[in-house]
């Protein structure tokens, strides 16, 4: 195929004309292998090249640019893969009841599962190695309270505490809920105002507040989830003062309900590795966001 240009562009010599040709006629080829190679998804440890800044869309019409690669230098962000796969071989230890400030609460729970048998905690760890590593790409340090090398836990309390130690600048809790069929999307939770005991959320509620509406803007518009239909009045946003990894955190902190493993709408996604690539990329927008307003 040939390139006509503008009326008032000068013609080209026959080897430029050559060279236009073979140009055009390779791009598309490129192209095309870009966009195989992109459909097959992207593995947790090897994040794709920066994207153009884009505009992440927060609940109550809040947005902000995406920040290039590198711009995280300093900044700390823990992330707590929710529940642990072996959990359910040590029901003596997760039993235990620990201090969350309001309360006793028992040290860990197994966490839900798909009806196939895909656990929660599974879910969880994959996704949180796609953050992390795109996060670390950032130029963040990331910081696991677990990473799959512990037979069971951590402790609510512990989880808490790891972000604490780290002094994070975000602390996010990755989890996916056990709700009915028909009961789908997301929720982030974010801390309500607790003094008590070992917990003061005080200075934390704020902040929290807006990583959580970040967070929430950047996995929707990323991943195209709905807000939960059966928790947060259709906004996404939950607040809950029983939560010890909340409630005992010193550190801006949320926990994010990826979506419902019993509901057959939201399975689909879960159990999808290109999906939780953009669930990541999502979670990972919101954080940077955050961090760069704080």
């Amino acid at each position: 195929m040939s390139y006509e240009g503008p009326e008032d562009e000068a013609p080209q010599p026959r080897s430029r004309r050559a060279l236009t040709i073979t140009f055009a006629a390779l791009v598309p080829v490129a192209l095309l292998g870009w966009l195989g190679w992109s459909a097959l998804g992207e593995e947790p440890d090897r994040p794709a090249a920066a994207a153009s800044p884009s505009v992440s869309a927060a609940p109550g019409g809040t947005s902000s640019p995406s920040p290039s690669a590198g711009s995280l230098a300093g900044k700390v962000v823990v992330i707590d893969p929710g529940h642990n796969t072996g959990n359910f071989r040590h029901t003596a230890e997760i039993n235990k009841q620990v201090d969350i400030g309001t309360g006793k609460k028992e040290c860990d729970t197994t966490g839900t599962a798909t009806n196939a048998g895909y656990p929660e905690a599974e879910f969880t760890l994959d996704l949180a190695h796609r953050l992390r590593a795109l996060l670390e790409r950032q130029g963040a340090t990331v910081e696991l309270t677990h990473d799959g090398d512990r037979e069971w836990g951590p402790c609510v309390d512990e989880r808490a505490r790891i972000g604490n130690t780290a002094h994070a600048d975000a602390a996010i809790s990755l989890h996916a809920d056990g709700s009915a069929e028909g009961s789908r999307g997301f929720h982030v939770i974010m801390p309500g105002a607790v003094h008590a005991g070992a917990a003061d959320t005080r200075p934390i509620v704020a902040p929290s507040k807006k990583l959580g509406a970040r967070v929430a803007g950047g996995y929707r518009r990323t991943t195209g989830e709905p807000f939960s239909n059966y928790l947060g009045d259709g906004t996404g946003m939950v607040t809950r003062t029983d939560l010890g990894g909340l409630n005992l955190s010193t550190v801006p902190k949320v926990f994010i309900e990826c979506g419902n493993m019993r509901d057959k709408s939201d399975v689909a996604l879960l159990t999808s590795g290109p999906w939780r690539q953009k669930a990541a990329q999502g979670i990972s927008e919101g954080i940077v966001s955050f961090l760069h307003e704080s």
